[in-house]
């Protein structure tokens, strides 16, 4: 993955984030290979600083580099002819979490919009809003047996990659266009995090 596009949009996608404050949640990152499919798939976890573990408030950002936009960069990178551009797929999960009482879709749908500010040439679009209960196993101790709630905001789309982003590494642009999106996101939690909302503490360790 040395001196690859898809690594240069990692790279930049952590400076946005780094830049933007917020805390990366270093167990929940993960690079893979779908082995079936051929798709690379990174997936990590930003929080704002101080919030402990479980954070109330988290984004999941999972981006994939399928393997069409492979073969289009690799023909690309032997012909250096642009015939299509290649793209990567996101999604960004904004979760809520540590609930003591449970949410209403309400409280949060007018802080995410339907779509996501622009990046390059298109926007991440609101698939939903999703609500969930968790009940803790029998077996846990009783001082324990707390029931907790989580809801979540789930955004997809795709990036569409210029031809300069494919060129040496040396282009701005996914740095501009991942910029903004580190700046939405970290806003995006802020504003999660002001809601009054009811909590449960965080674990001691």
């Amino acid at each position: 993955m040395l001196d690859h596009v898809f690594s240069d949009a990692i790279g930049a996608l952590r400076d946005a984030f780094s830049n933007a404050f917020l805390e990366r949640q270093a167990f929940d990152e993960h690079f893979q290979s779908d082995v079936l499919l051929g798709d690379l798939v990174w997936q990590t976890s930003y929080g704002l600083p101080g919030e402990g573990r479980p954070p109330r408030v988290i984004a999941h950002v999972t981006l994939t580099w399928p393997s069409w936009s492979q073969a289009v960069y690799r023909t690309w990178y032997t012909d250096e002819t642009f015939h299509e551009s290649p793209e990567i797929e996101m999604e960004i999960v904004f979760r809520v979490q540590r609930l003591s009482t449970q949410p209403e879709a309400s409280q949060v749908e007018t802080i995410v919009p339907v779509k996501s500010p622009q990046i390059g040439h298109g926007q991440l679009e609101r698939e939903g809003i999703t609500i969930e209960i968790n009940h803790p196993s029998q077996d846990i101790d009783s001082n324990d047996k707390r029931i907790d709630f989580a809801i979540e905001v789930t955004y997809h789309g795709n990036y569409e990659l210029a031809e300069e982003t494919l060129q040496d590494g040396t282009s701005k642009l996914l740095d501009d266009n991942f910029g903004g999106l580190g700046s939405w996101i970290a806003s995006t939690l802020v504003k999660l995090g002001d809601l009054k909302l009811a909590y449960l503490p965080a674990d001691e360790n």
